[in-house]
């Protein structure tokens, strides 16, 4: 796969700071390419009126945001806008749905427009929207009452379930119109689910209070509904770490589980074309008495047979089950990172013949082995060392040998909180 230097930059940039790339995700995709095809499938039923609940599950390492990234970035390449969330207890909990639906419209983005691209795809909307007036008119530039008129008649199944959004929209498209950039901001972060918007500016727009958990859903159906309309065929939402849910108080879990469910149900209700909803787990979350096997409507739902060979798992059932990595996906992982580098320097093969495949796999064991010998929860360490501790230097300095001049030391300060939990003071000097 042919990648540009920004690209390259991208990637090679966020493996030193030790976290996923954003995009341009193909150069890396070890051990998940059996999902493509159905992931490809999913997408096209989705931007074509459909919609879609998926759930991965995978230890702690296995990849699961890298899976999500993967499938984010064929969503971007099919015009769909995708959206990020993390759960976490107290900024964005699961059983909040206007916590969950804030911060999906923060990390909204498109292939063209960065996080939050909710004003580029509100003012897109706009455009078509008076393209569309002034040709019903007749006339080169339509009336403020043509264009609204035509909004109203686009957003009609979303009124009937949320008025303030088509509310909200046709008042911020007036102030635009009287050029009140201060109202049309306040208007437009209230669309996004922020609160505290002043109440001046609410009341240009007939709505009070803020958006909550009982309206979240109906402002999902309305962004769909404005990101069609602005050419974009879907949403792909993400919604990562649902297993924090286990650390909540049992009431508050019990309201996460019931949350997720509703999340199940509304996407197969058919209510909301071109939204697919892909959330991410460990198998105890899945699995065990404190996750999704507490409220056994949900466990029915997302029920999947694990028991046989992984080689057989069906990609087309409510869970996918992602492996765990091991010494020849890090090692393959490796050398495509390598080649990756190499493309980018002067003297490309310098850099293979320093780097070669018997180092990377001396690399993978001694990460490892500085970890308890888990593989599973290396890869992120080890491409970080590999890009910042051996390529970055074997590219800089004209004398560098890793072999020679390289030993893997792994401290407290390397490791994430997640790392340090699964690993005992006796595997890694503290």
């Amino acid at each position: 796969m042919a990648l540009s230097p920004v690209r390259r930059r991208e990637i090679l940039q966020a493996l030193r700071h030790g976290t996923v790339p954003s995009g341009s995700l193909d150069v890396l995709a070890v051990g998940i390419d059996r999902f493509r095809s159905t992931v490809e499938e999913d997408l096209e039923s989705v931007v074509t009126g459909g919609s879609m609940f998926k759930a991965v599950r995978g230890e702690y390492g296995s990849g699961k945001t890298f899976f999500a990234r993967w499938v984010a970035h064929m969503a971007l390449q099919r015009g769909m806008a995708v959206a990020e969330v993390q759960v976490n207890v107290s900024e964005t909990p699961l059983h909040k749905l206007q916590a969950i639906y804030r911060r999906s419209v923060e990390s909204l983005r498109t292939e063209s427009a960065p996080p939050s691209a909710l004003r580029n795809v509100v003012d897109a909307w706009l455009y078509a929207i008076e393209e569309d007036a002034a040709e019903l008119s007749g006339r080169p530039e339509p009336r403020p009452s043509d264009v609204t008129s035509l909004m109203e008649k686009r957003l009609e199944d979303v009124s009937r379930v949320t008025p303030a959004f088509p509310m909200a929209l046709r008042a911020y498209y007036m102030a635009l119109e009287r050029n009140d950039v201060a109202v049309a901001d306040a208007l437009l972060a209230w669309l996004g689910g922020q609160p505290n918007v002043s109440a001046a500016a609410k009341a240009r727009a007939g709505i009070r209070g803020e958006v909550d958990h009982n309206v979240a859903l109906g402002f999902v159906q309305g962004l769909l509904a404005v990101l069609r309309g602005a050419r974009h065929p879907g949403l792909l939402l993400v919604i990562d770490e649902v297993e924090t849910v286990q650390r909540m108080r049992s009431d508050v879990r019990e309201k996460a589980l019931n949350t997720l469910r509703q999340l199940v149900d509304e996407v197969d209700s058919g209510r909301y074309p071109g939204l697919y909803v892909l959330v991410t787990g460990t198998p105890a979350f899945f699995d065990g008495r404190m996750g999704v096997q507490q409220l056994e409507p949900l466990a029915q739902r997302l029920h999947t047979d694990f028991s046989g060979d992984v080689r057989f798992d069906n990609p087309r059932a409510p869970q996918l089950r992602l492996s765990p990595f091991d010494f020849d996906k890090l090692t393959e992982v490796g050398r495509r990172v390598r080649d990756l580098f190499a493309e980018g320097t002067t003297d490309p093969e310098r850099v293979r013949t320093l780097v070669d495949d018997g180092y990377i796999y001396d690399l993978a064991v001694a990460v490892a082995g500085k970890l308890g010998g888990r593989v599973g929860i290396s890869p992120r360490l080890f491409l970080r060392k590999l890009v910042l501790d051996v390529l970055d230097k074997v590219d800089q300095f004209a004398d560098f040998d890793p072999r020679t001049h390289y030993s893997v030391m792994i401290g407290a300060a390397d490791l994430t909180e997640a790392e340090r939990e699964m690993v005992s003071a006796e595997d890694v000097p503290l």
